[in-house]
């Protein structure tokens, strides 16, 4: 079977404390042919320097420098824009792969002829404490990713043969969600891997820790992105809040 190119998505803003160990993570992957395309949104800490020097080491690794802070749909979608791969994954510059995940998902996927697919993974605390594990259901469709999230950007890979190039929706939280919804309305399923191979770091600082942020986000995704009328945004909304106390018992 061949290994087709996997094109790497990770946006940078003021990583430079941790994006050195999120590079690392890919280049341990037992599968080595991909590209890694990092779109820096105009950082004000030396992230572009880390990243630089890997750049220079590593030809697979490819610094994309945004002349403002356009935020983080922007700044994907202009690594996405960028890619040559057949397969589009995504991983943010404060998080880590485990050395055989990109081996085993694309095999998964080829063996399974899947457009889109994710795995399982562990959240971490950014001083290294671990807080559990997501596991994922065996596969999810558009309506069951409308009532819950299952899929960790850090874990998403998608078939650009099958779907062509697909881009996040302009909006500052959910825009990993608004893009599986996208390419949920085109497929019946997506597709998940039970076991482990992505690490989630949680700081204090992390832009999912604001619950109310993030439910307003979840209620425009609903609403402006998908264009749902109300009372269907509502009985999502309730589905949505119901799953995110029940997984926090």
């Amino acid at each position: 079977m061949t290994s087709p190119l996997v094109s790497i998505i990770t946006p940078s803003f003021n990583c430079a404390t941790s994006v050195a160990k999120t590079i690392e993570s890919v280049l341990s992957q037992s599968y080595q042919n991909w590209e890694m395309l990092i779109s820096d949104d105009f950082s004000s800490d030396d992230s572009c320097a880390v990243i630089q020097e890997f750049a220079n080491r590593d030809s697979r690794i490819k610094l994309i420098k945004r002349t403002w802070n356009a935020g983080p749909a922007v700044t994907r979608n202009r690594a996405i824009s960028s890619a040559n791969g057949r397969y589009i994954a995504f991983l943010d510059a404060d998080d880590t792969w485990h050395p055989e995940k990109l081996e085993k998902q694309i095999k998964f996927m080829q063996n399974r002829d899947i457009a889109l697919s994710y795995t399982s993974y562990r959240r971490v605390h950014e001083d290294g404490r671990e807080l559990g594990f997501m596991n994922v259901p065996e596969f999810v469709t558009y309506s069951d990713t409308l009532k819950t999230n299952s899929i960790g950007c850090l874990t998403a890979c998608y078939d650009t043969e099958k779907l062509g190039k697909v881009y996040m929706p302009n909006i500052s939280k959910r825009q990993d969600l608004g893009l599986w919804l996208k390419i949920l309305r085109k497929i019946d399923k997506a597709y998940g891997i039970e076991e482990c191979l992505a690490d989630y770091y949680v700081g204090v600082s992390t832009v999912s820790s604001n619950k109310v942020t993030a439910a307003k986000y979840q209620w425009r995704v609903y609403r402006e992105v998908e264009k749902l009328p109300f009372m269907k945004s509502a009985y999502y909304f309730v589905s949505y809040a119901y799953n995110a106390i029940r997984n926090r018992i």
